[in-house]
């Protein structure tokens, strides 16, 4: 019985460990966004991002001799790729490119444990109960609170205010998708860098494909631009995507796209921290909102 308790607790506090570090990697990416996009467009930055990114992954399972996933693993960790990464990105760094504000498009993006937690069940068989709905309602009235000075009605076109909903959407499909495939088995044995090497090799393909029409694919060239790639590289690929799904295969879905609803407060604290902005009333209460809506939605 002690044996099974302490295993427990170890289990527990890896989980925990592996959640923060995806709340603070993945509030990063926003950063990343404010210090990238001045300097060039959506597609640009995201080519080189993931060129860098996949180059190095790809170097790393070649001296380690990393073991090739089969033909299905790879089409399915790329198809993961492109709507997590690829679809993801485009429609939410390039919504703020296009002049919609970044509170309204992180509220738009804050949806996303909302829908998954629905689409949870019927797909995966996930069952979310009273209490955790209950939270995922909570964290939403959170971030708005969090993100609320900052939601307005921009100088951008309606079909912007689409992107932030069709990247939301994207995020939801490879998260079920990725579920899926652990509960079923499939590619259980695959290192991270080899899943993340396959992700960031399919979105650097879909992105060189848009940058010829979007931006260009020539790099800015400046200390900015490639301090927000290699920004981009460490902490928001690594980082919080390769958070993102090993906490999916610790946690239920519902768990951890709550977490998202944490990523807003952190990204204010990231921008006082790096530009000294400041941080409101309202906002530090949405914090405390967010926290226990999170606490709630815990399975």
């Amino acid at each position: 019985m002690e044996r099974g308790t302490f295993m427990s607790a170890g289990i527990g506090k890896r989980r925990h460990l592996t959640e923060a570090g995806f709340v603070v990697m993945w509030s990063s990416g926003f950063i990343g966004a404010s210090l990238g996009t001045p300097e060039a467009g959506t597609p640009t930055l995201m080519v080189w991002r993931f060129l860098l990114a996949a180059g190095l992954l790809l170097v790393g399972i070649l001296l380690l001799r990393r073991r090739w996933p089969g033909l299905r693993e790879i089409a399915v960790q790329g198809v993961v790729g492109l709507l997590a990464q690829g679809v993801y990105l485009t429609g939410v760094v390039g919504a703020v490119e296009f002049g919609v504000t970044a509170g309204t498009t992180a509220l738009i993006a804050a949806l996303q444990p909302l829908l998954a937690a629905a689409l949870a069940g019927p797909v995966l068989g996930e069952r979310v109960d009273r209490r955790q709905w209950a939270g995922l309602a909570v964290g939403l009235v959170g971030v708005a609170l969090v993100v609320g000075g900052d939601v307005r009605v921009a100088e951008a076109p309606l079909w912007a205010y689409a992107m932030p909903f069709a990247g939301m959407a994207g995020l939801v499909a490879a998260t079920l998708v990725e579920r899926r495939e652990y509960l079923r088995g499939s590619g259980l044995e695959t290192p991270m860098d080899v899943v993340l090497g396959i992700q960031c090799t399919a979105s650097a393909l879909l992105f060189a494909a848009l940058a010829p029409f979007w931006g260009g694919l020539q790099p800015a060239g400046g200390l900015l631009f490639w301090g927000a790639v290699a920004w981009f590289v460490v902490f928001s690929t690594f980082g919080g995507y390769g958070f993102y799904w090993l906490n999916l295969k610790l946690s239920s879905v519902a768990r951890v796209s709550s977490l998202i609803y944490l990523t807003p407060p952190t990204t204010m604290v990231w921008a006082y921290l790096m530009f000294g902005e400041r941080v409101g009333l309202l906002a530090v209460v949405g914090l405390v909102i967010c926290f226990g809506g999170v606490l709630l939605a815990r399975d």
